[in-house]
């Protein structure tokens, strides 16, 4: 149930031959299909050892700059990098997977390209400064999770050196550390990824945690209900116990003629799916 992915470069030259955009990041994407049965699966899209960047441009003033992939059998992703007076910002991204591709999507009854967009949530960041993020950050549109992680990006580079100076996602803080990759084995396996960095010290005991009543609805009606109290307990170098609080917790999913999925996020870098 464990899936590689690989590590992303992108260094785009000007015409001076100097770097004016810089990317090396880590990314996947679950995906929610129909199958050819009319029931929905979730499946793990990772990025294969053999990447593209073609279409990747620097950008100016008055044009975005763009870091796009290609990747597997016709998938690609991109990222639309504006300028706008003393910063740079994520405008758009664009994920497009194959469904004609047998190995992630063995039974989609939808064959060929999808094409999902969805507004870049992070924050403005300062030229000449890069951008950073080593835990994992989720963006979630039309039956998609990307997950993203190790990341470390500038654009509009000033004279072709990538700069020392960061700015941190908020998921980061000055002790965390590059956390595990989620993985997912099927839509029946629950995969989990904590975000915080294993303790230093013992962790003091924990308290049984709240039931939280979780639900989806399709259409009108509610088609999948979890009561249910819910503690991790991760092992790194020492255990780690963390509580889902149901009051903070955000459920979504989506359910089938014979399979549900269901995902919860805790608005603290933590997700859970069933």
């Amino acid at each position: 149930g464990f899936f590689q992915s690989y590590a992303v470069e992108v260094d785009i030259k000007d015409a001076s031959n100097a770097t004016c955009l810089y990317a090396d990041w880590m990314m996947r994407f679950l995906i929610t299909y129909e199958s050819n049965n009319g029931d929905y699966k979730t499946t793990t899209l990772n990025l294969s050892s053999s990447v593209t960047h073609n279409g990747s441009i620097c950008g100016n003033d008055t044009q975005a700059a763009v870091v796009a992939v290609q990747f597997g059998e016709g998938h690609s992703w991109s990222i639309n990098i504006t300028k706008n007076n003393e910063t740079y910002q994520g405008d758009f991204i664009t994920l497009t997977y194959n469904t004609n591709d047998t190995a992630v999507f063995p039974d989609a009854k939808r064959k060929g390209p999808v094409t999902v967009l969805v507004k870049d949530p992070l924050h403005p960041v300062q030229l000449n400064t890069v951008f950073v993020c080593h835990n994992s950050y989720f963006i979630e549109a039309e039956n998609t999770t990307q997950i993203f992680w190790n990341v470390t990006v500038q654009a509009f580079v000033q004279n072709g050196t990538v700069s020392k100076k960061e700015s941190r996602c908020p998921a980061d803080t000055p002790t965390s550390a590059p956390t595990i990759p989620p993985t997912i084995a099927n839509v029946t396996t629950a995969f989990t990824t904590t975000l915080s960095p294993a303790p230093t010290t013992a962790p003091k005991p924990v308290e049984n945690p709240d039931t939280g009543n979780y639900s989806l609805k399709s259409g009108n009606k509610t088609c999948f209900l979890a009561t249910v109290g819910l503690q991790l307990n991760v092992s790194q170098d020492k255990p780690l116990l963390i509580n889902i609080n149901p009051k903070t917790t955000v459920a979504d999913g989506a359910c089938g003629n014979t399979t549900a999925t269901l995902k919860l996020n805790d608005g603290n870098s933590t997700l859970i799916g069933f």
